[in-house]
């Protein structure tokens, strides 16, 4: 059964120390359903996962036109936060949730659609090996779940490499709705 979408789904890694994991596993997930998947990233080019290896960049943040796009999920890892928590990355996830687009991330990303201020009153998951998790969802006023993979309304949220799986298999589920 496929999704019914002619758009593109959107992946964005950090331009260094993505997670490789969550981004090849719901990647595949995708592609396996017919979904077309773009890579984006912060510069151009080439992608480097904490491993070393690489992804190719289809199109930078800033060229981004959520109105191309089926959805938009943000892939972790250690370099997230220090490519992707910025201004760019919210306003793309502002776009998607004003209009209605599924949107999600994994892992420590997590924390930047909590930032871009699209989680109010909303149930999500993340990475917490450093136990502030709780607090920063808090104050951005979401709900902390205690999951692997959390689905509320078209928002996807996972833990780690351990559940990238469910995250590609709940992408699909919200953009079958």
């Amino acid at each position: 059964m496929s999704v019914a979408t002619t758009l593109p789904v959107l992946l964005i890694v950090a331009s260094q120390g993505y997670q490789p994991i969550e981004y090849t596993t719901p990647k595949n997930i995708l592609e396996k359903e017919g979904i077309k998947v773009v890579t984006a990233s912060n510069k151009p080019g080439t992608a480097t996962a904490s491993n070393g290896w690489t992804t190719t960049v289809d199109i930078t943040t800033d060229k981004i036109h959520m109105k191309d796009y089926a959805g938009i999920f943000i892939v972790g890892g250690p370099g997230a936060l220090e490519h992707l928590d910025n201004e760019t990355t919210y306003k793309l996830i502002k776009q998607a949730a004003e209009l209605k687009k599924p949107f999600g991330a994994i892992c420590i990303s997590t924390r930047i659609l909590a930032k871009a201020g699209v989680l109010e009153n909303k149930k999500v998951t993340g990475w917490n090996g450093d136990n502030e998790l709780d607090d920063v969802l808090k104050k951005h006023k979401a709900i902390y779940v205690k999951e692997k993979c959390v689905v509320d309304g078209n928002i996807v949220t996972a833990t780690d490499p351990n559940a990238a799986q469910l995250f590609g298999q709940n992408i699909i589920s919200v953009l079958k709705k």
